[in-house]
């Protein structure tokens, strides 16, 4: 028996991440003669690979490997992934109809709408039915499936109402329903005849009407279920069967002008994260060098290839033509195409359409860009390491994609409250039209003396079941929080982890890397004052003999003499102490450099003033290094610690602000340098001596205490921590795959001070929904009891209907508009 892998992605390399498809093609492969067993490995990370188990004596290894990439080819070809854009979903109750009916079609597997993207996800089987099949009963629930060419040049939005209104089939018949009713007002006024004006009324109510009533009828036909259309429709008819002409033709032009309103505003919630594709650059100069030259040939050893001599060709290039490993230009002041490093060149590069950081960043030799980032005064080559489709501006529009179609917990508990509440208030509807005129003799029908009768007050009840405005209250305001979080460099992945960081009390953070600086550095020197030496002169010494090590401590030791622009000869004879330190001669003297347990073997006693500097410094959480001449007295000492980042005490009095009530430091280090780490950021309480088992049980322990509890980190070595809190959060992402995949939010700049603003913008965004939400109760509950006693006419429940959505959109994209520096105001101003 023998096995073979093979990666999943290159078998399936559009359905690689489906699930089900990767279920199929095993199954297809454990049926064929000679494989035992085919299954997936994952133990490699996050890139599955389909391990095939096979008899070599009945199956050759090729054989197996050509069959397993048929079957993948069959799978792909059969069972199609396709993300529609969709024009016209402005409710997102009518998106779940469309969800519904959509998935009802013989032959689609899945189907999943994105109301705030205004995009819907499909599986399907190609023989069961085609793409366009599904098209076709998109348009059926009145909506259409845009095409490619056009959905792209739908990122940027109308510029104006109007230019929005005359775009849109519908929203053109709402206009003309208006038009109409304005002619049939001027006509009344004039005295024109009955006949005349009634016919303008009747044609006005058809005309705004019309793809209300066809949308309507289709949801009740294809998903046996109503919807507010249909509602509408039902509302309008019935008042022309009273005579209250007026009422119908008000009924459906406001209503129909209410759909177009919300549509445009959601629209324009919509393009505020697809604006960033605008950020990159469609071109970019792409550097060729000469190939092959045969003027250079034979010169200075030149035998062929890039010529060294010939200076490189600039050709302008569209993106989508460039590859990984090609060479760019990016000029001075021009935005950076796509993702690379830099290998030739320096500049400040403004970087805060990505990570929102508000200073330009300074790039040289190896630094790493992002597409959309603006370069500053200089030239750079840059070398591309992403493809255009899988840039960073890409994949964070696809991550807030995915986590606008994530629903938070109250969000659910608005879809299943609408989903009762629809049915529940039309069989109120219908008793109110029949009971008290049955029961009671009230009357059915208007009176002469202007009483509404039960019929009139339950076609009433009918406008009211609508639950547009309560079912848009959450999304809304969902999308602009994460659109607007995105915009200043924190990825927000869903509306769970929004509505969870909005209700944290507690952090905690990992230290090394999140609180500090995440790699020592030189803190102080202390001479001995009888020594007879220099500051410099010490660090000299010291840095000749860590000159050649590795060690993170001698690093740092050397590091600082680069910075003080100290000329380095490295030591001779260097010889490393495993654990204590090093020996080297230095100008023909030997130098050791080491703890005070190094020089204690040497029989090398510290003077007391050095002692006293290696006590305080010790207590203080600071590694000491000692440095002196054997033999010969004790010179000095060297203090390193991994230090605090410069913005930990003001992230951290930023959260406090925030209504944080607790911060707490888990680290592996001794209670020591714990402590002396803990006061200097500024954090409530520690816990020291910690594996990263013990970390997760730590966390575990806060949970039970307080219910929710977010971790900060860098994402990767403490991702079991991550997992396990309310809201993981990793810092600095932007250039990170693991964080950008495992964390419930990333910060994409390296900066704690974006803490205070996701707790704040969280805080505010569901301060917000439950806003919306009371109002568009409060709403329905005033108008039902207006309508039961006979106070509220139709054209005011439509009125008050699609003005309540108005409101929570407008009240929910408020957390669009907020300026930067307003994230730290106090919450309550929400």
């Amino acid at each position: 028996m023998q096995k073979i892998k093979l990666d999943l992605p290159v078998l399936l390399p559009a359905n690689g991440d489906c699930e089900p498809c990767a279920e199929r093609l095993l199954d297809t492969l454990r049926r064929r003669d000679g494989v035992y067993d085919a299954h997936l490995d994952r133990s490699n990370g996050r890139t599955a690979r389909l391990c095939l188990h096979y008899d070599p004596a009945r199956v050759t290894a090729v054989a197996v490997e050509q069959h397993a990439r048929d079957a993948g080819a069959t799978v792909q070809q059969r069972y199609r992934h396709r993300e529609l854009v969709i024009a016209g979903m402005d409710c997102a109750d009518c998106a779940l109809k469309l969800e519904r009916g959509v998935g009802q079609l013989d032959g689609v597997l899945q189907a999943t709408v994105n109301f705030t993207a205004g995009k819907m996800w499909v599986e399907y089987d190609t023989d069961a039915v085609d793409q366009g099949v599904i098209a076709g009963r998109v348009q059926r629930l009145g909506y259409r499936v845009q095409e490619p060419a056009n959905a792209a040049a739908a990122v940027a939005p109308a510029s104006t109402f109007v230019r929005f209104l005359t775009g849109h089939p519908r929203d053109v018949s709402t206009l003309l329903a208006g038009l109409l009713l304005l002619l049939a007002g001027v006509l009344t006024l004039g005295g024109a005849a009955g006949w005349l004006v009634n016919g303008i009324i009747v044609l006005a109510t058809v005309t705004g009407g019309w793809f209300v009533a066809r949308r309507g009828l289709n949801v009740l036909w294809i998903n046996r279920e109503l919807d507010m259309n249909f509602l509408m429709t039902v509302a309008a008819v019935g008042a022309l069967v009273i005579g209250e002409l007026w009422e119908a033709a008000l009924v459906m032009f406001l209503f129909s002008l209410g759909e177009t309103l919300e549509a445009y505003t959601m629209d324009r919630a919509r393009q505020s994260i697809r604006s960033l594709l605008n950020l990159a650059p469609a071109t970019a100069t792409r550097l060729t060098g000469c190939m092959d030259c045969e003027e250079h040939l034979g010169q200075d050893g030149y035998s062929g290839g890039i010529c060294p001599f010939c200076a490189q060709q600039e050709t302008r290039v569209p993106v989508a033509d460039l590859a990984v490993g090609d060479i760019i230009l990016v000029k001075a002041g021009e935005r950076i195409a796509m993702d690379g490093v830099v290998i030739a060149g320096s500049s400040a590069v403004n970087q805060a359409s990505v990570t929102g950081e508000s200073v330009p960043v300074d790039k040289a030799l190896g630094g790493e860009l992002f597409a959309g980032t603006l370069n500053g005064s200089g030239a750079l080559e840059v070398r591309v390491t992403r493809l255009a489709a899988d840039n960073t501006i890409s994949r964070l529009i696809h991550l807030v994609e995915q986590a606008q179609a994530q629903k938070a917990p109250t969000q659910r508990w608005v879809d299943r409250f609408a989903r009762i509440y629809t049915p529940t208030v039309v069989l109120g509807a219908i008793l109110i039209a029949l009971g008290p005129p049955l029961l009671a003799a009230q009357p059915f029908w208007n009176l002469p003396d202007g009483t509404h009768g039960w019929l009139y007050r339950a076609l009433t009840m009918l406008v009211i079941a609508c639950p547009c405005a309560l079912v848009i209250s959450t999304p809304v305001s969902i999308v602009s929080a994460i659109s607007r979080a995105a915009k200043q460099g924190i990825l927000i992945k869903g509306g769970a982890s929004l509505e969870t960081a909005g209700r944290l009390r507690v952090i905690a953070f990992d230290k090394t890397g999140t609180l500090t600086q995440g790699s020592p550095a030189l803190t102080d020197v202390v001479l001995d004052p009888n020594a007879g030496i220099t500051s410099d002169a010490l660090l000299g010494l010291a840095a000749a003999v860590e000159s050649r090590s590795e060690h993170p401590l001698a690093q740092a030791v050397v590091t600082a003499a680069t910075e003080r622009g100290l000329s380095v000869t490295p030591a001779l004879n260097v010889q490393a102490l495993s654990g204590r330190g090093a020996r080297g001669l230095v100008n023909g003297e030997s130098v050791l450099v080491g703890n005070v347990a190094l020089f204690a073997e040497q029989g090398q006693a510290l003077p007391s003033g050095l002692a006293q500097a290696v006590a305080d410094l010790e207590a203080a959480g600071k590694t000491v290094m000692l440095v002196g001449r054997v033999p010969g007295p004790v010179l000095g000492l060297l203090a390193v610690a991994d230090t605090v980042r410069p913005d930990a005490r003001e992230a951290l009095a930023g959260l406090k602000r925030a209504g944080i009530t607790l911060t707490v430091m888990l680290t592996g280090d001794n209670e020591r340098t714990a402590r002396a780490i803990a006061e200097q950021a500024g954090v409530d309480e520690f816990r020291a001596n910690l594996m990263p088992a013990q970390k997760v049980a730590a966390l575990e322990a806060l949970l039970a205490q307080h219910g929710s509890v977010a971790m900060v980190g860098d994402g990767v070595n403490d991702a079991p921590a991550l997992a396990r809190a309310s809201v993981g959060v990793a810092m600095g992402g932007a250039g990170s795959d693991q964080a950008l995949e495992t964390a419930d939010v990333v910060l994409l700049a390296d900066d704690l001070r974006k803490l205070p603003a996701l707790v704040t913008l969280s805080r505010r965004a569901w301060h917000i929904v439950r806003q919306n939400i009371a109002f568009s109760l409060g709403i329905k509950v005033v108008f039902m009891a207006l309508a039961l006693l006979g106070a509220a006419t139709l054209w005011m429940a439509v009125f008050a209907d699609m003005g309540a959505s108005l409101i929570v959109i407008f009240n929910g994209m408020r957390l669009l508009r907020r300026a930067t520096n307003e994230w730290d105001a106090d919450v309550s101003s929400a």
